[in-house]
């Protein structure tokens, strides 16, 4: 299970209406400095959608997606979205990592 904070849903639901897309996506993929990394993309319909990817929704109209191998990477994750001095991203806390870079885009299992 994924939870996603009301500051997410938001700004997942701005991205969609901005971008007159059906979903945001989230993959976990391999590379980056710590092994793998998130990778964020746009369905802009409902016919992109993989056969094997989880749909949550926003309750807003928009969705975030998740590949079925991301889930077992992202179960019991919270998603928040931030804004502070150094700017605004999309914040995961995942309870299954080990470790992280600075930037946060990058993940170790």
């Amino acid at each position: 299970m994924i939870t996603m904070t009301d500051s997410a849903k938001a700004k997942i639901d701005e991205l969609c209406e901005n971008n007159n897309a059906y979903a945001i996506s989230l993959n976990i993929n391999g590379g980056g400095c710590s092994g793998f990394k998130y990778e964020w993309g746009i369905l802009e319909s409902k016919d992109d959608l993989e056969e094997d990817e989880e749909v949550f929704e926003t309750g807003n109209g928009g969705n975030l997606t998740v590949g079925i191998l991301s889930l077992a990477y992202l179960a019991g994750s919270e998603i928040d979205y931030v804004s502070d001095l150094m700017g605004s991203q999309f914040d995961i806390k995942n309870p299954n990592a080990q470790g992280s870079c600075g930037c946060g885009s990058s993940v170790r299992f």
